[in-house]
This record gives structure tokens, sequence and C-alpha cells, in this order.
């Protein structure tokens, strides 16, 4: 006869998907960056458009 038996554990249980927080609003410092990097990147895309030498205007 064995001398000790081991516990049985039990595997554990599926956790439930944890609630995700609400999202906050974003700070004001996030807007104004986003708003000068659309910007900047808009300013960048007119550029390109203007300085490309394939394009010849219709006549």
């Amino acid at each position: 006869m064995p001398a000790f038996t081991f516990e049985k554990i039990s595997p554990p249980a599926g956790r439930a998907p944890a609630a995700t927080a609400p999202k906050k609003p974003r700070g004001l410092i996030s807007q104004m960056i986003d708003r000068f990097a659309e910007r900047r990147a808009r300013r960048a895309l007119q550029g390109e458009r203007a300085t490309r030498p394939d394009e010849t205007p219709a006549e």
C-alpha cells in the first residue's frame, strides 16, 4: 500500500474575457499633434503632385 497519495488538482477554469475599459477621450495634446500631422501630410502630398515631371497640363 502506498504511504501517501497525491491530491488531484483540477485544470484551470476557462476565464471569461476581461471587460474592456471604456475608451478615454484623447487628450488635447494628442489631438493637436494629429492635426499637425494631417496638415503636414496634405502639404507633402500637394508638393509631390506639383513637382512630378511626368505630368503635363492638358491642353
